[in-house]
Protein backbone atom coordinates (compact mmCIF):
# COMPACT_ATOMS: atom_id res chain seq x y z
CA UNK A 1 0.00 0.00 0.00
CA UNK A 2 2.67 2.35 0.74
CA UNK A 3 4.36 2.03 -2.82
CA UNK A 4 0.57 2.62 -4.01
CA UNK A 5 0.20 5.93 -2.11
CA UNK A 6 3.60 7.10 -3.00
CA UNK A 7 2.54 6.34 -6.68
CA UNK A 8 -0.58 8.25 -6.11
CA UNK A 9 1.42 11.61 -5.00
CA UNK A 10 4.30 11.51 -7.19
CA UNK A 11 4.71 14.21 -9.65
CA UNK A 12 4.77 12.10 -12.89
CA UNK A 13 1.35 10.50 -11.78
CA UNK A 14 -0.05 14.12 -10.81
CA UNK A 15 1.47 15.53 -14.00
CA UNK A 16 -0.34 12.33 -16.26
CA UNK A 17 -3.43 13.13 -14.40
CA UNK A 18 -3.19 16.43 -15.37
CA UNK A 19 -2.77 15.90 -19.01
CA UNK A 20 -5.76 13.48 -19.31
CA UNK A 21 -7.77 16.18 -17.60
CA UNK A 22 -6.86 18.76 -19.85
CA UNK A 23 -6.89 16.31 -22.72
CA UNK A 24 -10.37 15.96 -21.77
CA UNK A 25 -10.75 19.31 -21.36
CA UNK A 26 -9.64 19.86 -25.19
CA UNK A 27 -11.56 17.07 -26.80
CA UNK A 28 -14.89 18.06 -25.60
CA UNK A 29 -14.09 21.86 -26.58
CA UNK A 30 -12.95 20.60 -29.85
CA UNK A 31 -16.41 18.49 -30.36
CA UNK A 32 -18.48 21.58 -28.95
CA UNK A 33 -16.58 24.25 -31.54
CA UNK A 34 -17.41 21.60 -34.24
CA UNK A 35 -20.90 21.43 -34.00
CA UNK A 36 -21.13 25.02 -34.03
CA UNK A 37 -19.19 25.62 -36.85
CA UNK A 38 -20.91 22.53 -38.69
CA UNK A 39 -23.95 24.68 -37.81
CA UNK A 40 -22.71 27.55 -40.52
CA UNK A 41 -20.75 26.20 -43.39
CA UNK A 42 -18.37 28.64 -46.00
CA UNK A 43 -21.18 27.92 -48.75
CA UNK A 44 -24.31 28.77 -46.98
CA UNK A 45 -22.56 32.60 -45.49
CA UNK A 46 -22.12 32.81 -49.38
CA UNK A 47 -25.75 32.70 -50.20
CA UNK A 48 -26.66 34.76 -47.81
CA UNK A 49 -24.21 37.47 -48.81
CA UNK A 50 -25.62 37.30 -52.21
CA UNK A 51 -29.17 37.17 -50.72
CA UNK A 52 -28.57 40.05 -49.10
CA UNK A 53 -26.40 42.03 -51.83
CA UNK A 54 -29.41 40.76 -54.39
CA UNK A 55 -32.08 42.90 -51.92
CA UNK A 56 -29.96 45.88 -51.46
CA UNK A 57 -29.09 46.10 -55.16
CA UNK A 58 -33.18 45.83 -56.07
CA UNK A 59 -34.85 47.97 -52.84
CA UNK A 60 -34.14 51.06 -54.70
CA UNK A 61 -35.45 50.17 -58.12
CA UNK A 62 -38.32 48.77 -56.60
CA UNK A 63 -39.40 51.24 -54.46
CA UNK A 64 -39.09 53.85 -57.93
CA UNK A 65 -41.07 51.45 -59.53
CA UNK A 66 -43.48 51.50 -56.91
CA UNK A 67 -43.55 55.12 -56.91
CA UNK A 68 -43.74 55.86 -60.49
CA UNK A 69 -46.93 53.39 -61.00
CA UNK A 70 -48.48 55.31 -58.19
CA UNK A 71 -48.04 58.62 -59.96
CA UNK A 72 -49.23 57.12 -63.12
CA UNK A 73 -52.27 56.37 -61.77
CA UNK A 74 -52.80 60.06 -60.46
CA UNK A 75 -51.71 61.14 -63.69
CA UNK A 76 -54.50 58.81 -65.41
CA UNK A 77 -56.85 59.95 -62.40
CA UNK A 78 -56.39 63.73 -63.21
CA UNK A 79 -57.02 63.04 -66.78
CA UNK A 80 -60.78 61.52 -66.42
CA UNK A 81 -61.31 64.28 -64.27
CA UNK A 82 -59.91 66.42 -67.19
CA UNK A 83 -62.27 64.68 -69.65
CA UNK A 84 -65.21 64.94 -67.96
CA UNK A 85 -64.96 68.89 -66.78
CA UNK A 86 -64.31 68.79 -70.55
CA UNK A 87 -67.71 67.63 -71.46
CA UNK A 88 -69.31 69.67 -68.84
CA UNK A 89 -68.14 73.12 -70.48
CA UNK A 90 -69.03 71.47 -74.24
CA UNK A 91 -72.13 70.69 -72.68
CA UNK A 92 -72.65 74.38 -71.16
CA UNK A 93 -71.29 75.76 -74.33
CA UNK A 94 -74.24 74.04 -76.48
CA UNK A 95 -76.57 75.54 -73.83
CA UNK A 96 -75.34 79.12 -73.66
CA UNK A 97 -76.09 78.85 -78.01
CA UNK A 98 -79.60 78.01 -77.57
CA UNK A 99 -81.44 81.52 -77.57
CA UNK A 100 -84.16 80.44 -75.12
CA UNK A 101 -81.39 79.33 -72.41
CA UNK A 102 -79.45 82.79 -73.01
CA UNK A 103 -82.47 84.18 -72.25
CA UNK A 104 -83.66 82.65 -69.10
CA UNK A 105 -80.44 83.39 -68.27
CA UNK A 106 -80.40 86.73 -68.62
CA UNK A 107 -83.62 87.18 -67.25
CA UNK A 108 -82.38 85.54 -63.88
CA UNK A 109 -78.71 86.98 -63.22
CA UNK A 110 -79.40 90.91 -64.73
CA UNK A 111 -83.41 90.98 -64.14
CA UNK A 112 -84.30 91.80 -67.44
CA UNK A 113 -87.94 91.95 -68.87
CA UNK A 114 -89.40 92.07 -71.81
CA UNK A 115 -91.06 94.85 -72.91
CA UNK A 116 -94.75 95.26 -72.12
CA UNK A 117 -93.80 93.20 -68.73
CA UNK A 118 -93.45 93.99 -64.69
CA UNK A 119 -90.59 93.39 -63.26
CA UNK A 120 -90.68 92.58 -59.27
CA UNK A 121 -88.07 92.07 -57.08
CA UNK A 122 -88.69 90.33 -53.47
CA UNK A 123 -86.44 91.65 -50.83
CA UNK A 124 -85.35 88.98 -48.36
CA UNK A 125 -87.07 89.65 -44.40
CA UNK A 126 -84.13 88.47 -43.64
CA UNK A 127 -82.12 91.42 -45.01
CA UNK A 128 -84.21 93.87 -43.57
CA UNK A 129 -83.94 92.64 -40.30
CA UNK A 130 -80.07 92.68 -40.38
CA UNK A 131 -80.57 96.35 -42.13
CA UNK A 132 -82.57 97.59 -39.21
CA UNK A 133 -79.71 95.67 -36.53
CA UNK A 134 -77.03 97.70 -38.84
CA UNK A 135 -78.76 101.18 -37.76
CA UNK A 136 -78.55 100.73 -34.57
CA UNK A 137 -74.89 99.50 -34.26
CA UNK A 138 -74.53 103.05 -35.16
CA UNK A 139 -75.72 104.35 -31.92
CA UNK A 140 -73.15 101.99 -29.89
CA UNK A 141 -69.48 102.45 -29.25
CA UNK A 142 -67.03 101.27 -31.77
CA UNK A 143 -65.51 98.68 -29.79
CA UNK A 144 -69.09 97.02 -29.49
CA UNK A 145 -69.57 96.64 -32.89
CA UNK A 146 -66.31 95.45 -33.68
CA UNK A 147 -67.04 92.39 -31.06
CA UNK A 148 -70.24 92.11 -32.73
CA UNK A 149 -68.27 91.95 -36.30
CA UNK A 150 -65.71 89.27 -34.60
CA UNK A 151 -68.87 86.80 -33.28
CA UNK A 152 -70.52 87.45 -36.55
CA UNK A 153 -67.84 85.84 -38.42
CA UNK A 154 -67.53 83.25 -36.05
CA UNK A 155 -70.99 82.01 -36.01
CA UNK A 156 -70.93 82.24 -39.69
CA UNK A 157 -68.33 79.27 -39.48
CA UNK A 158 -70.03 77.26 -37.60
Amino acid sequence: MAVKDRDRFSTATRIRLLGEQTAARVYRSQTKRQARRSRLTGRAALLALVVCSMVVALAYPIRQYVSQRAEIADLQRQKEEAARRVEQLRDLKARWQDDAYAEQQIRERLHYVMPGETGYIVIDPDAAKQARTDVDAADRPWYSNIWDGVDKADASDQ
